[in-house]
């Protein structure tokens, strides 16, 4: 390809509308044009990109016995209410109307088209495993865009979904997949890790994210300092180790105490003199069932999403003051689980091991001293509802937890008969019993990938592609196009290492050196051959490689075999 005739329209000045790198770098070096909130198209170096991150998933899927497909965007609303998740998916689902005022949803995901499929097609165990995969626009009308490719409302993704006889099956399609997305992520030349994670509205059972770690990450990972150790977990899924109980206090008899104005922990554990690990924190929530209680030490936070699972619930918020009042006779910042009435009680494991506690004594102004569990105030559940935090010790081996930041790129599924028993897709088994068919789905954000991958890999100049995703492996600039010399030698090098297989681009615009430089820096390309007036008349080209800057000298003859050995270390 010739930059002449090539689509790449680079910008100078930084995007007002773009907040982080990959968003800023995506605009500026001419891969993607904002078309609305969340929406965009890929110009020809996106599209190259998203074509190499695409063959490597293929490639990948197809090693581990996927089978490509393609299924509809448009998805009837029958399915949606069948499952279940039609009034419960949130206003995140498009939803649309056709002339017929028939219901339908653009698909965010796609496990009730592949489930009723399967249904109709499989019904014998002699038809299983199955695993069914497609890369496909996805829709999900996010209430903020942002961040450009890395939230938007419009993305492609890789979906799979597996169909196994029983869990046995399922952990072997499950591991299948966890081996091909290690080597997708380590093909793609990502530095990434699988960590523990929270099934969200998918459902099922045993999840992993893939992180790709990065600064600008919008998630907190939590891993294992112990490199023989593999325990790394989001931090809405990170476990709290088990602890032994202290030393052993004598009870002492409850009493309360004014605590004017003092509503927070801290503002509490100032005036009265203590640590906020002798205080049990109570926030209240609401579910669509109850008013629940969550109780967690002083120096702790809720994890919400732990929080939810334990009550299985759908909907969870934080109750307003109007509540908080109604239960418990006191303004928020008071709330103690002594005498609680018509409220689910559920406390943290830690809030189990605290002695003579202090908590709020439902009464404005008033705190509670030498409050104990049993003998003061009973719990529904305990269960693990808060967040861990870096320095913990790792609940497999006891090592001390370390904090990156990280950028989800895929995630896969264990989902059981979730979506196969209400759905009715069933198989019969060597008895001629019908059985549920157990199934797994497995997801990777391919346009979130390419974006990821530059947040993680950039300068002050650009983006430092990885060569296997690389829109292209070289770019060869001649530095004057007035100059014959220089002109033929670009077109030989051009010629030759486009029939040795190697995507290459030749920038012949009539620009001056200094400009295709900067656009060479700001786009990615892995090698930089530049000829000049001295190399040209050697018969020689610069090679310079864009992620360490070094520069050689190399001869025409032995080119290719240079440019080889290079994208073979990049």
């Amino acid at each position: 390809m010739r930059a002449t005739e090539f689509f790449a329209p680079t910008l100078r000045e930084m995007p007002a509308e773009a907040e982080v790198v990959s968003h800023q770098l995506l605009l500026r070096a001419g891969f993607i044009r904002r078309t609305a909130a969340g929406v965009y198209t890929h110009l020809p170096l996106a599209q190259r990109v998203l074509k190499k991150i695409k063959q490597i998933i293929r490639e990948e899927m197809d090693r581990q016995g996927g089978q490509e497909i393609l299924m509809p965007i448009i998805q009837p609303a029958e399915l949606w209410q069948e499952s279940g998740r039609w009034d419960v998916y949130g206003p995140e689902l498009f939803r649309l109307k056709d002339r017929h005022e028939r219901s339908f949803a653009l698909g965010p995901t796609h496990e009730e088209i592949v489930t009723s499929l399967v249904r109709g097609e499989v019904n014998s165990y002699k038809q299983l495993p199955l695993m069914l995969y497609q890369i496909q626009n996805k829709y999900r009308d996010e209430r903020r865009p942002r961040f450009g490719l890395m939230r938007g409302r419009e993305f492609i993704m890789k979906d799979l979904y597996s169909f196994d006889r029983d869990e046995e099956g399922l952990h072997v399609s499950y591991m299948k997949m966890h081996e091909a997305y290690n080597r997708i992520f380590q093909r793609c030349g990502l530095i990434f890790r699988p960590v523990e994670a929270d099934s969200g509205a998918i459902g099922g059972s045993d999840t992993h994210e893939f992180m790709v770690l990065a600064d600008s990450g919008e998630a907190s990972v939590l891993y294992c300092r112990d490199t023989k150790c593999d325990y790394a977990s989001n931090v809405e899924k990170a476990a709290q180790a088990v602890r032994e109980p202290g030393e052993k206090e004598d009870l002492k008899p409850i009493i309360e105490k004014e605590t004017p104005g003092c509503r927070t922990v801290e503002e509490v554990t100032r005036f009265l003199g203590i640590p906020p690990q002798k205080i049990i924190k109570t926030l209240l929530y609401e579910t669509e069932k109850e008013v629940v209680a969550a109780l967690v030490r002083g120096d702790r936070e809720i994890n919400e999403i732990k929080l939810l699972n334990t009550l299985g619930c759908l909907r969870l918020e934080l109750a307003g003051a109007n509540t908080v009042l109604r239960v418990t006779g006191a303004p928020v910042g008071f709330a103690g689980p002594v005498g609680l009435k018509n409220c689910k009680i559920v406390a943290d494991p830690e809030v189990v091991l605290i002695a003579n506690a202090v908590t709020g004594a439902n009464k404005n102004d008033s705190h509670l001293l030498n409050v104990n569990m049993q003998r003061d105030y009973h719990v529904q559940t305990v269960s693990d509802i808060r967040m861990v935090q870096a320095g913990e010790p790792c609940p497999r081996c006891g090592s001390p937890l370390l904090e990156a930041k990280g950028i989800e790129v895929g995630q896969i599924f264990k989902l059981g008969d979730k979506y196969s028993k209400v759905l009715g897709a069933n198989y019969l088994d060597e008895n001629g019993r019908s059985q549920p068919i157990i199934m797994g789905c497995y997801g990777i954000g391919v346009t979130r990938t390419m974006a990821a991958a530059i947040e993680q890999n950039h300068d002050n100049d650009g983006i430092i592609w990885p060569a296997a995703i690389a829109p292209f492996d070289a770019v060869i600039i001649p530095v004057s196009t007035k100059d014959e010399a220089q002109v033929n030698l670009a077109g030989e090098i051009y010629d030759s290492l486009s029939a040795a297989g190697f995507d290459v681009l030749l920038d012949d615009r009539p620009e001056r050196a200094g400009v295709k430089f900067k656009d060479a820096d700001l786009i990615g390309y892995p090698l930089r051959l530049t000829v000049g007036s001295r190399t040209a008349a050697e018969k020689k080209v610069e090679v310079r490689v864009r992620k360490t800057g070094e520069v050689t000298v190399t001869a025409f003859n032995d080119l290719e075999k240079r440019v080889r050995e290079l994208l073979a270390l990049i």
